[in-house]
Parts: C-alpha cells; sequence; structure tokens
C-alpha cells in the first residue's frame, strides 16, 4: 500500500526463509530502482513485538511497527461494524493503519542481543514459578479434602522435605507410620535447623486424629498427590538452574550495575525489569513515556464536568508485577521511598494505591539513572521529599 491508501500488490506469505525471500522479492518489484535509494522507506505492521519474523524483518532495514491486538481490533470496528474479519481484510487494516497512524504506533525497540536474552531466560523463569504456584495450590486443595494433617504439618507445600515425604508417604496412613528418623534425615537432606524439635512436630502433626475419606477415595487421592509433588519436584529443580542463568545473563550487561543500586532490586528482580523495559536508549523520549509503559502512572477519564483518575488496567504483567514487588522492598530498605509512600497513606491512598505511586517514582528515577549512567543515589533521588520521623 502506498501513502495515498492504494494497493500495490497482494500475496499470501509463507512461514520460513521461503517466507521472507518472497516478501523482500514483492517489495522490490513495487519499488524498483528506488529499492537502492537511502531515502526509501519501507514500514511493516505486525500484531507481535518479537520471534524470527520480527528479527528477520529489522535485519532487513524495515521500520516495524508492533500493533497491539487490541488496537487492532479496535481498529477494524472503525472500518467495518459488521464483524466480518478474515486474514485478507486483516492485512488490508494493519497496512491501512501504518499509513494512516504510523506516527502514533510504537516502532519495535531496538533491544540488543544480551537483553533480548535475559527477556527469555527471565520469562522463562518466571513462567515455571507461576507454575509452581499453581501445583502447590492443587496439591494444596487435594490435601484438603483428604489429608488435612498434612497441612497441619507442612507450612510450606513445596519445601524440599515436605515434597520429599508426600512422595513416600501420600496418604494419612503410610504418613501416620513415618519413623522421626525418617523425617529427621528428609529435614537434614533440606538443610534445615533444629530437626529434632521439627521432626517431633510434624510427626506428632500426622499421627494427630483427623477427619478422613473412604478408602478408594483415599488411594484415588494418594495418586494425584504423588503425582504432584513428583512435578513440583522437577519444577522446582529446573527453577533453579533458571535462576542461575537469569544471574549468568544479566551480570554480563553493562546496565546491570546502575539496576541492581536502584532500593529493592536484586540480580533475579533485576533482571526482570531490564528485560521487560528493554535496552534500546532511544525507546522512551522521557521517564512519563518509560512510566506509561510500565502501567504505574495513572490515566484520566473526563467528560464534560467529570473527571476520574484511575490505573491502568492494561499493561504488561511481568513487567508491573516485578515493580509492585521491587516497591514493596523499597518502602522497606529506602527511607526516602518510606517517606513517599507513607505520604501517599496521609492523603487516604489505599496499601496498593501507595505502592504503585512508589513504584511510579521508581521508575522515572531509573530512567534518570539510566540515561545518565549513574548509580542511584538515595539523597539525590528523594531531594525534594519529607524526611522520615524519628523516634
Amino acid at each position: 500500500m502506498n501513502e495515498r491508501g492504494k494497493r500495490l500488490a497482494k500475496a499470501r506469505i509463507p512461514e520460513g526463509v521461503a517466507g521472507i525471500a518472497k516478501l523482500h522479492k514483492l517489495v522490490a518489484e513495487q519499488l524498483g530502482e528506488a529499492a537502492e535509494s537511502d531515502d526509501t522507506e519501507v514500514v511493516v505492521g505486525i500484531e507481535t513485538d518479537r520471534g524470527p519474523w520480527v528479527m528477520a524483518l529489522l535485519a532487513a532495514g524495515y521500520t516495524v511497527l508492533a500493533v497491539n491486538p487490541l488496537v487492532a481490533a479496535r481498529y477494524r470496528e472503525r472500518l467495518a461494524v459488521s464483524g466480518a474479519k478474515s486474514d485478507a481484510a486483516d492485512a488490508h487494516m494493519l497496512a491501512d493503519m501504518v499509513r494512516a497512524d504510523g506516527h502514533q504506533l510504537r516502532p519495535v525497540a531496538g533491544d540488543t542481543d544480551l537483553a533480548e536474552a535475559i527477556k527469555v531466560v527471565t520469562r522463562a523463569h518466571k513462567t515455571l514459578i507461576w507454575e509452581r504456584t499453581r501445583h502447590t495450590q492443587r496439591l494444596r486443595h487435594a490435601l484438603r479434602d483428604f489429608f488435612p494433617a498434612a497441612l497441619a504439618a507442612f507450612e510450606d507445600l513445596d519445601a524440599p522435605e515436605a515434597l520429599e515425604l508426600l512422595a513416600k508417604a501420600p496418604d494419612p496412613a503410610s504418613a501416620a507410620r513415618l519413623s522421626t528418623s525418617q523425617i529427621t534425615a528428609a529435614l537434614k537432606r533440606a538443610r534445615r535447623r533444629d530437626v529434632e524439635t521439627k521432626a517431633d512436630r510434624i510427626q506428632a502433626a500426622l499421627r494427630a486424629p483427623h477427619l478422613g475419606q473412604p478408602p478408594l477415595t483415599t488411594a484415588a487421592y494418594a495418586a494425584s498427590v504423588r503425582a504432584l509433588t513428583a512435578v513440583l519436584a522437577v519444577v522446582d529443580t529446573q527453577a533453579t538452574a533458571l535462576q542461575q542463568e537469569v544471574e549468568a545473563h544479566f551480570g554480563q550487561h553493562p546496565a546491570a550495575r546502575i539496576v541492581v543500586s536502584q532500593p529493592g532490586l536484586g540480580p533475579i528482580l533485576g533482571a526482570r525489569v531490564l528485560a521487560e523495559f528493554g535496552d534500546d536508549p532511544a525507546r522512551y523520549a522521557d521517564a512519563k513515556a518509560r512510566r506509561n509503559y510500565a502501567a504505574t502512572s495513572p490515566i484520566t477519564r473526563a467528560s464534560g464536568k467529570k473527571r476520574i483518575v484511575a490505573a491502568r488496567y492494561v499493561h504488561n504483567d511481568r513487567l508491573i508485577d516485578a515493580l509492585m514487588f521491587q516497591a514493596s522492598k523499597a518502602i522497606v530498605c529506602s527511607p526516602g521511598a518510606r517517606a513517599y509512600y507513607d505520604k501517599q497513606r496521609e492523603r487516604g491512598a489505599g496499601y496498593n494505591a501507595a505502592l504503585r505511586q512508589v513504584a511510579n517514582r521508581l521508575v522515572g528515577i531509573l530512567h534518570g539513572c539510566l540515561k545518565t549512567g549513574s548509580l542511584y543515589d538515595e539523597t539525590t533521588a528523594w531531594a525534594n521529599q519529607p524526611k522520615p520521623a524519628t523516634a
């Protein structure tokens, strides 16, 4: 499609190398001699910002605009209200969107290969953590239904000793027969302290009377517990292995020292923040743009005399999760962050709202540090904030 909205060519592009080659040929045929000019720009709209196709398009020198699927859906409704949809119509719609509103779309960031690698391992690591939580909850629900004594015995169901003992004794009868030496050995392998006291407490809880299920039902539940503990053991092992990969990749990045100097950020959380923000120095025009991308800044809905300020609910889940966790740690270790949090609470903000404001301020501080290449300084970062009260 040219700048006037006229379709120049139409084709179905296959996947892989053949598809990229066909696209290059199609573009070259339309450009002709202009393809050799440095002033010629080919802009591509695509509903993703990652993957082999995006990398290949960037490597070919095209300007790639990543279109959010929600934005594409709203734009489709703007062109047709019938609800009709097809691949050809979507391709035409994306091309027309790039032609007419390309100045409002965000180009795919030119992140380094190292930043992309950090994103891959951090996302895989976080996904395993989420999976561990899901499987732990499934295990908890199963135990609550037929083996409540296990919930009283093990405070942390995904702890190594809990998984080992539940795999060995997944039902009330076999768990009650566990000896003190067996429990002590599991605690020692998990490197726990005060193993004798803990072993006695676990054994007493497992042998205490509780309501149960019929034998056949109990056997079925025991099989499911055995399977869940096996899955959790594997997930724990792989999460630990990926954590080491995250630390190794993040440690190689030149901005790692600046990121971990921020309050509340360590190697793992810092790697997540760096990966989701990217390391393209030109991606964010200013601190406000970075805050908007992070979704820590509020949005305003104004119509007539009505004006509402609300939190952004459309956001990068992985990034906002990391930033909110950072803020919760920062108000403990940073006096400036704590004073800023207390100020928001005094204004009537709830816990989450006040924490989001702290995260918003921290994103701005991080942007300044990355822009100037300087480490975090408590005095400079919170120069205009009230000093915390002393007892």
